[in-house]
This record gives C-alpha cells, sequence and structure tokens, in this order.
C-alpha cells in the first residue's frame, strides 16, 4: 500500500489549506454569480495591475486556451480590456476595466468574509507567524536549488 508521512508534511498542511480557502471562496463567490476563476484574474491584476495572457496563464496555474474562454466571457461583461502589447504585437495585455470595480468590491467582501471565518480564534500574534514562515518557505522554494542537491 501507498505510505508518505502527510502529518510531517508542510506541503500537505498548505495544500489542503489553499483547498479549503478556495473551496469556502468560492461559495461566498458563487452565490453573487461569479466564478473563483473570475476571481483569480482580478485579483492578479489588483496585484500586478496588468498582465499579458500568458503570464496570467502561469499565475493561475492554468493553459492559456482554458483562460481565454474565462477572458472571453469577462471581456464580453465589461470587466476586461485586451490590447496588444506596443513591444510585440503576438502578446495580449489584460487589464481591469472601470467598470468591474462594483464587482470587485463585491470579491473583496467575499475574501474578507472567508478570511475572517479561517481565523476565527486564532491570536493576531500567531496570525503573523504563519505569514512570516509562509514567507520563509517561498523564498527557500525560489531559491536556485544548489548544484550538488540538483543532481
Amino acid at each position: 500500500m501507498l505510505q508518505y508521512d502527510f502529518e510531517d508534511s508542510m506541503g500537505y498542511w498548505v495544500v489542503m489549506t489553499a483547498h479549503a480557502f478556495q473551496r469556502a471562496l468560492n461559495e461566498e463567490l458563487a452565490r453573487h454569480g461569479i466564478t473563483f476563476c473570475q476571481w483569480q484574474v482580478l485579483a492578479w491584476l489588483a496585484l500586478e495591475s496588468e498582465l499579458s495572457q500568458s503570464e496570467l496563464a502561469d499565475h493561475m496555474g492554468i493553459e492559456a486556451p482554458t483562460l481565454a474562454g474565462i477572458l472571453d466571457r469577462m471581456q464580453r461583461d465589461g470587466w476586461i480590456e485586451r490590447r496588444s502589447c506596443p513591444t510585440d504585437r503576438r502578446k495580449k495585455i489584460v487589464r481591469p476595466t472601470a467598470q468591474v470595480e462594483p464587482v470587485w468590491a463585491q470579491m473583496v467582501a467575499c475574501a474578507r468574509r472567508v478570511r475572517a471565518r479561517a481565523c476565527q480564534g486564532i491570536a493576531p500574534e500567531d496570525l503573523e507567524l504563519v505569514k512570516h514562515v509562509l514567507s520563509t518557505i517561498q523564498a527557500n522554494l525560489h531559491a536556485p536549488i544548489p548544484i550538488a542537491e540538483a543532481v
């Protein structure tokens, strides 16, 4: 039978927690007719202001054709615009429109409700420690692999 020490795996706890957050946020957003993928698109654009479609697909961890369908619907609804990149006409740059701001406000309210629910009963200093630990884990995983370990 397959065996692994899941209880001791930081990856397990991070992934399971991320899935729980995603599921809870998806449920909140669905009440407003909003999909989690739409949230992801706008959240990345809120963080980065604009991205190429390929960068956005990379950030979301989905294939470009899948993203294209999501963006088509969002553009149809007036939430985003796609423009040709001035330095590379093959690239499309995605930007949010002013028309999406009321929808974004609903999405942010949903995210804040989920965050509050998730953090119930956790001391603020413990939440700061979690952020610090997760930030360190991200930095460790983004660092280049030492040559001795890469082999």
